[in-house]
């Protein structure tokens, strides 16, 4: 009989560990399974390079929500990069997107002044007022080979 219940315990604590497990899993991944507590906004760029699908995305030096997706329209010569926000974050018409490096190694991030004087958008608006990043190897190169004005 204490063969069993031993057992028993031991079950248990398996079973919790694997639901403590897949719990950290889906929160840590940022995968909304249960709830989706985003809205998806667009901004129009010229270029996104090095940006991708995760990044972060930055209001006032707080993360706000994340880049979910890039769509390139080849008549117009753009991309319109698709991010999730966090509800509750107000952004207007005049708000500014800009893609930035963090740290050393160039990881790339979407920062977004929120404006205040337009109207607010709504969900599914594009963010028109947009900056692309700024090409380090092109810069480097401009000035090694002294093609930069002083």
């Amino acid at each position: 009989m204490k063969k069993y219940s031993k057992e028993t315990v031991v079950g248990i604590f398996v079973v919790a560990g694997l639901v403590c497990i897949g719990y950290m899993t889906i929160k840590l991944g940022n995968v909304g399974i249960l709830d989706d507590d985003t809205y998806a906004l667009n901004a129009r760029f010229n270029r996104v390079t090095g940006l991708r699908e995760g990044n972060p995305v930055n209001m006032l030096g707080l993360e706000i929500g994340r880049v979910a997706n890039f769509k390139m329209v080849q008549d117009e010569q753009a991309v319109i990069v698709e991010m999730r926000i966090n509800k509750g974050i107000k952004i207007y018409d005049d708000a500014l997107a800009a893609i930035k490096i963090e740290g050393l190694i160039g990881d790339r991030y979407m920062d977004i002044a929120p404006g205040g004087a337009g109207e607010l958008l709504k969900p599914g608006e594009t963010i028109t007022e947009t900056q692309s990043p700024t090409d380090l190897n092109e810069l480097i190169g401009k000035y090694a080979f002294g093609d930069v004005k002083k």
